[in-house]
């Protein structure tokens, strides 16, 4: 990226990013290696903390949100290595004997955190557990997965009637239920599966749509015994089962790759190469809304490791055209659209994005802030109550803009600046090591000289 600029500050406790491509334009070129995939190492950390015996997980992401679910479960005695490295050891303490904290368990940012947790911990009798987080967990709402465990017999108090955190939680016998959910949401079913690990019978969710399936295929891999079918979106999990420790090898996450894909797609000349990310056909929706919009992306050396199918992404720059993302593929792109919605405006025509007002209650009103942030670099985006309209082809400019201490916002506005006019200053800019701790050093790799 000869002649930018790509600077990190910090300043009043906040980091400020600065991008300032070159007036003679830009291209990127090589190979990446991207962080493990969160989804797969929050669920990898749990499953270990409550099998028997050791499980080792190599390609962990060392963000955030992974270090709040290490801390929580070492609080209730599984023995976690320091996270300092991708290869974590995780001493197992057996399913149901989680111990009662001494303190209000803490899962920081983390909404998967808090939601998968609260499915064992409403599970253990006898046992009392209080869990918070930050500021912006405290306002995302919780009733999606308290009411189920409700309806299990699940004894749970919290701010707002029972659906914000601060939460307190009475641990004790539940019984199964067939849970319909109303949202195909792999928090909500992840969540009722983990509290039937120890409840007798057999517990049910059905889906409208399906979610990713990352759950499932660990839980089956520690052990557990499930019943699947695909044609109802059903998944069964019979209580009683004895968890095994196990290796886990973490892909690369396909949410971070998304960044990538959609940066060397609208930057003119650029090529990239991703090894090792995640494909799993529940996390493939935003490949498959790029190649709707016709981007130049080639699978290649796909394998599986440890269940999960991984394959090498490259990715060539071209013209995109707009296009409609609604229905069943949301579901398995929901945190691709920030970034969808830059490699729209890149694109020739129009793109509406519907079916997608879940992205109002994650760590930010995800739909109003990429709308207002991108709209001050000269985007032309409409908000939808459940979606986006984006005009394609009208160019960006450089301007100061804010994360709202979203992580896939602020690497979304750090993509948008590589193709705009101008310097573009991203307030809070801090976040995106929530989920990518490396995403600076990453594009500070394209930069050439200062």
């Amino acid at each position: 990226m000869s002649n930018s600029i790509i600077n990190l500050q910090t300043a009043e406790n906040q980091q400020i990013l600065t991008i300032k491509p070159p007036k003679t334009g830009l291209s990127l070129q090589g190979t990446l290696k991207i962080p493990g995939d969160k989804s797969i190492s929050h669920r990898a950390l749990m499953l270990g903390a409550i099998a028997q015996g050791q499980t080792t997980i190599e390609g962990l992401l060392l963000g955030e949100d992974p270090r709040s679910t290490a801390e929580c479960f070492r609080a209730m005695g599984a023995e976690i290595s320091p996270l300092n490295s991708q290869k974590v050891t995780v001493q197992g303490i057996g399913l149901g004997k989680l111990q009662e904290p001494l303190d209000v368990l803490n899962a920081g940012n983390s909404g998967t955190t808090i939601r998968l947790m609260l499915g064992l911990l409403a599970s253990h009798r006898d046992r009392f557990f209080s869990v918070t987080g930050d500021a912006s967990l405290r306002s995302r709402p919780m009733s999606r997965v308290i009411k189920p465990l409700q309806q299990m017999g699940a004894q749970i108090w919290g701010r707002n009637n029972n659906s914000l955190a601060p939460l307190a939680i009475q641990g004790q016998p539940l019984k199964p239920i067939h849970y319909q959910s109303p949202i195909a949401s792999a928090q909500v079913k992840s969540c009722i599966l983990l509290a039937g690990l120890m409840t007798e019978g057999k517990t049910t969710v059905t889906e409208p749509a399906l979610s990713r399936d990352h759950s499932e295929r660990m839980l089956q891999a520690f052990g557990a015994t499930l019943e699947i079918d695909s044609k109802t979106n059903s998944v069964t999990i019979i209580g009683g089962s004895t968890l095994t420790g196990q290796t886990v090898i973490v892909p690369g996450d396909i949410s971070s790759a998304a960044f990538w894909l959609v940066a060397a797609s609208i930057v003119p000349g650029s090529e990239l190469l991703i090894e090792n990310v995640g494909i799993n056909p529940t996390r493939i929706g935003v490949l498959e809304a790029l190649e709707m919009m016709g981007a130049d992306i080639a699978l290649e050396n796909k394998r599986l490791v440890t269940g999960e199918p991984v394959a090498d992404l490259r990715v060539k720059s071209c013209q995109l055209k707009g296009c409609t993302l609604e229905g069943d593929i949301i579901p398995r792109l929901i945190d691709e659209v920030p970034i969808l919605a830059v490699a729209a405006i890149f694109a020739e025509g129009t793109t509406i994005i519907k079916d997608a007002a879940e992205l109002r209650v994650k760590e930010s009103d995800r739909l109003a802030v990429i709308a207002s942030e991108l709209n001050k670099m000269g985007a032309k985006i409409t908000e939808l109550p459940d979606g986006l309209e984006i005009t394609g082809g009208t160019g960006l400019k450089g301007a100061e803009v804010d994360s709202y201490t979203d992580h896939r916002i602020a690497m979304s506005l750090a993509i948008a600046s590589l193709n705009a006019q101008g310097k573009t200053t991203i307030h809070r800019a801090e976040a995106a090591a929530i989920s990518y701790p490396e995403f600076v050093e990453t594009l500070q790799q394209f930069r050439g000289s200062l």
